[in-house]
């Protein structure tokens, strides 16, 4: 996927945050979809993006699968 493809996999997740199922399932759908590089830059981002959503870090074990 090109970079705007792992941009809007961000977008995405954030629109759907408000529901951790909804973003528990968009989160899968993105990691089968992406690159490994581009998997490690969809954590890192995760991992910065949940600081303040604690109810959305139990999903971090999709991003290890």
């Amino acid at each position: 996927m090109p970079k705007g493809n792992v941009d809007f996999v961000k977008s995405i997740l954030e629109n759907v945050s408000f529901d951790a199922k909804l973003f528990a399932k968009e989160l899968q759908k993105a990691v089968k979809s992406l690159l490994p590089y581009e998997i490690e830059e969809l954590s890192n981002w995760f991992y910065s993006y949940t600081i303040e959503k604690p109810e959305l870090r139990e999903y971090a074990v999709y991003l290890t699968e």
